[in-house]
């Protein structure tokens, strides 16, 4: 069992767990992730490790309440226990020898963002973080990002805070302004990290994209969590989840992202029912 010792409600239906898990904090390094679930009855949830204390032996995880499992993680307090937390899985993210990264996160992808502009910042890069929301209220991290950034900017899509517009049209400025980077990382919607892929395919400025398929057991054997990568099927899980974002089919990805969600969606219809007590005689 692996105890909660921290909730905190970043913005509506998003939630920061501190969970004590030594043994994952002890090898955790950003880009991975960790699998979890909730009680015996529930489906094994792939969330990525958005920090860890190594000393302390805590992982710290962020995620949003958008289905069944994530409602029912939602739900539990501090104190309380979750079944199963397994990793770190999936291979760390590689910044050797990278002077000057930006770094860009749409939405919930800035929690996934902020360890790899942590990490480079650490190592005494020069980091350009774009975060990029939809209006003011869904804002997370911006003191956790701006502690990591060299340079911080964030968008809105109307304006509410920050910057009108998209993570890309910030990008485009500070290229066009004669910043040269070693790495782009993008993380967010799968259209999101296409658009910065296609940005920076001109200008060969290597990027990287992490990807969340559909992801089952973690190690590779389901296939679900297959995606296209310079025309070779690899594996988020074991593979990934970070790739080479001028290399990752997107229109594929994208896809097969909208294969389940009408499954999803009754999923936590008949979740609410049985909350509610109401029966279907």
């Amino acid at each position: 069992m692996y105890k909660i010792v921290k909730k905190e409600t970043l913005s509506p239906a998003v939630k920061l767990m501190k969970i004590n898990a030594p043994y994952v904090a002890r090898k955790a390094e950003p880009g991975q992730f960790i699998i979890l679930r909730v009680d015996e009855f529930g489906e094994r949830c792939p969330l990525t490790i958005a920090d860890y204390d190594r000393e302390e032996g805590t992982v710290t995880i962020i995620f949003q309440e958008v289905g069944q499992t994530t409602k029912s993680l939602g739900m539990l307090e501090e104190g309380q226990d979750i079944l199963d937390f397994v990793g770190p899985l999936g291979v760390a993210s590689h910044f050797e020898g990278i002077k000057k990264a930006a770094v860009i996160g749409g939405g919930l992808g800035t929690a996934i963002a902020y360890p790899q502009a942590k990490k480079l910042h650490e190592m005494g890069a020069e980091v350009h973080s774009i975060v990029g929301f939809r209006n003011k209220d869904l804002i997370i991290l911006e003191s956790e990002m701006s502690k990591a950034s060299s340079k911080l900017i964030i968008t809105t899509d109307d304006g509410s805070n920050g910057t009108k517009g998209f993570v890309t049209d910030e990008l485009k400025k500070l290229i066009e302004e004669g910043n040269t980077y070693d790495l782009v990382i993008a993380i967010g919607p799968l259209i999101m990290m296409k658009a910065v892929s296609n940005l920076t395919r001109p200008y060969g400025i290597k990027t990287v994209v992490s990807m969340n398929p559909v992801m089952i057991d973690g190690t590779g054997m389901c296939g679900g969590c297959r995606v296209t990568v310079g025309g070779k099927t690899k594996f988020a899980c074991v593979d990934g989840p970070d790739f080479d974002g001028h290399e990752v089919d997107f229109d594929e990805a994208m896809r097969r992202q909208l294969m389940y969600k009408n499954h999803e969606r009754q999923s936590l219809e008949d979740h609410k029912c049985n909350l509610g007590g109401e029966t279907n005689a």
